[in-house]
């Protein structure tokens, strides 16, 4: 992982460009990672102050995922942009905003965890196969057959409704006697 360390130290104030190639290795690093394969372009834009280092990501390619709906992977795509702002302190600290803060001494930015979260941040909510050309679902029909038979129409259940215990009845009149 140590390859995607981003070595401020030596640079000079300005802009600075830092390419980086996440594949499958990528992710073998992540215990219970839900993404096993990938491939994607990532590009990062230091922008170099004296007091603090702005990195801008683009993260563009794609990742094999699980569908939700009938459990087989398909491709993702993925094309993501954010921004981390890093700033010098005495000790180190992430509090999970856009700023973390790396102590004075330090020479590097350890971008692999981030970089796997901007990855799991990218990705829908919902991962279910897209649509082909044809609009019909990419899901396994088989599957699909089989989920179907389960599915509860509750249109269905409203028209047939189930005759009312008389003791209920009677029940609710104290009810409605308050």
């Amino acid at each position: 992982m140590n390859k995607y360390n981003l070595e401020f130290n030596g640079l000079k104030e300005g802009k600075h460009t830092f390419e980086y190639k996440i594949d499958d290795k990528f992710f073998e690093c992540f215990d219970y990672s839900e993404i096993k394969e990938g491939n994607i372009e990532v590009k990062v834009g230091l922008i170099k102050q004296t007091t603090l280092l702005r990195l801008q990501f683009e993260l563009i390619g794609t990742v094999e995922i699980k569908c939700d709906r009938c459990l087989e992977d398909y491709t993702q795509n993925i094309n993501y942009e954010t921004e981390l702002i890093v700033k010098f302190g005495h000790e180190a600290m992430d509090n999970g905003d856009e700023i973390i803060v790396i102590p004075f001494e330090e020479f590097k930015v350890e971008l692999a965890h981030y970089l796997y979260e901007f990855i799991i941040l990218a990705l829908p909510i919902q991962r279910v196969h897209p649509e082909d050309e044809n609009g019909e679902n990419g899901c396994d029909p088989e599957m699909i057959d089989k989920l179907n038979k389960y599915v509860i129409d509750e249109s269905e259940s409203e028209d047939e409704e189930e005759p009312i215990d008389e003791r209920w009845s009677e029940l609710k009149k104290l009810l409605d006697n308050k």
